[in-house]
């Protein structure tokens, strides 16, 4: 089933050395019969190593013959991604089973990172139970399947309850508007300078934490967006994408932002979900729908997260359109395109994907249900009092163009939105460097004025 499994404590690629853990020592006498599985772990994000963990063992159980080797990637995202890429680059050390990036799913399917799984999928009868949303959020350019939605998110305003009312706000706040989202955050600098008012990822760390939490809020809340839906062409010098960097520099100049050399911090959305929101050290993040799952149960259990925080749907810039807006992504699981015996690879993702499996990983990773069983569950509506209002965004929401050069595209967003929060360039220069590097992937023809 697997050739050799090699040592991957550490790879060296280009220079770069990579640490992974969990993964089986060196020497190339490793049991054939082994599926690696490749996934990430962060301290504010264990559900995926919870779950390989239990499924592992069902899986191994039922089919005593076949032996699993998790390999958690103890990375955030960018970085997960750069780790994963390393590995994918041999077949020796290629996973059979991928945790997979939505956005990633078409430029690693054209990469010839995975396999398609439509053969797989015909004779799964659990595929019939899952939206078109989340089968359309596993194809390739192709129109084949590489990988099954383990379910979606939307992202939306947390804000502290008591903090907002000592600014003279009201408990059940709702901006209407980008103004009223930055009036708040003065409003609560001025009652309380100890605290940090807005948080707003922007930094190139945070890779796609900043492009979609960050910066997509903010563009797809105006008239415009990265690429146009009816030309299929990339958009370049809009109005929208210079407001939102606009938006970037007013906060962050006034002080209503996180201090740069914070923001610039790989972990920082993990201080943010487990140190600042929990310890009352910041009024207002606009952040992800998954949070919540952190605070119910773990190391980082917080009690008091429901009543210490109000929730709020991001509006769109001037309170126009539909008068609120969201991003949706998520992730799959995928079949490696090393993976010798791919139906033992598809084997472990049915079973990783049972009902309740798929229910209990939905409760911990606060991920909103793609599959019907689950998403009528009593059991998954009660569990997290979070799940009612950012399943009530996917009304709003928008998706990431699934171009397979998106995900070079959107890696110079964070550029942009850094430095101009760090003061190296005006919104005009950083969209003009965007412009640039945009041109420079698609090409002249491949894009349009906004």
């Amino acid at each position: 089933m697997k050739r050799s499994v090699i040592g991957l404590g550490v790879l060296a690629v280009g220079g770069l050395a990579i640490g992974l853990t969990g993964c089986a020592g060196g020497g190339s006498g490793a049991d054939d019969d082994t599926l690696r599985i490749a996934y990430q772990k962060t301290a504010s994000f264990t559900a995926m190593d919870e779950l390989m963990k239990k499924v592992k063992g069902e899986y191994e159980k039922e089919y005593p013959d076949r032996k699993v080797e998790l390999v958690p990637i103890e990375a955030e995202q960018d970085q997960y991604f750069t780790k994963l890429a390393l590995m994918n680059g041999s077949a020796d050390t290629a996973p059979d089973v991928i945790y997979e990036d939505t956005f990633q799913i078409r430029s690693d399917a054209a990469a010839g990172y995975l396999q398609p799984i439509d053969d797989y999928l015909a004779d799964w009868d659990d595929w019939s139970l899952y939206d078109d949303g989340a089968k359309q959020a596993g194809l390739g350019d192709d129109g084949k399947t590489y990988g099954v939605s383990l379910g979606t998110d939307t992202r939306g305003i947390y804000f502290n309850k008591s903090l907002l009312e000592a600014a003279g706000l009201p408990e059940d706040w709702q901006p209407e508007s980008w103004d009223d989202i930055l009036d708040a955050a003065r409003a609560v600098k001025e009652s309380n300078p100890d605290v940090t008012p807005l948080n707003i990822y922007a930094a190139k760390a945070a890779g796609e934490a900043t492009s979609m939490q960050g910066f997509e809020m903010l563009l797809y809340g105006t008239d415009d967006e990265l690429m146009d839906t009816e030309s299929n062409k990339w958009v370049t010098g809009s109005q929208g994408f210079l407001d939102a960097l606009t938006f970037y520099q007013t906060a962050f100049d006034e002080g209503l932002g996180p201090d740069p050399a914070d923001a610039l911090d790989a972990a920082w959305g993990s201080k943010v979900q487990n140190e600042l929101l929990p310890q009352g050290k910041l009024a207002i993040a606009i952040d992800g729908s998954w949070l919540p799952s952190g605070w119910i149960s773990g190391d980082n259990e917080w009690p008091e997260w429901n009543d210490t925080l109000g929730l709020a749907a991001m509006p769109t810039q001037d309170g126009g359109g539909d008068g609120f807006t969201s991003m949706s992504g998520g992730w799959t699981l995928a079949v490696g395109a090393h993976a010798s015996d791919p139906q033992a690879a598809f084997d472990f993702i049915a079973q990783a994907l049972t009902p309740e499996n798929a229910l209990t990983y939905h409760e911990e990773a606060g991920q909103i249900a793609v599959r019907s069983d689950v998403a009528s569950s009593q059991e998954y509506l009660d569990y997290n009092a979070s799940f009612e209002f950012f399943s009530s965004l996917v009304e709003y929401t928008h998706f990431r163009p699934a171009t397979p050069d998106y995900s070079q595209i959107s890696s110079n967003i964070p550029v942009a939105t850094e430095s101009v929060i760090t003061g190296q360039a005006t919104p005009e220069d950083a969209q003009k460097a965007y412009d640039d590097a945009l041109v420079g992937i698609v090409g002249e023809k491949n894009t349009q004025a906004g």
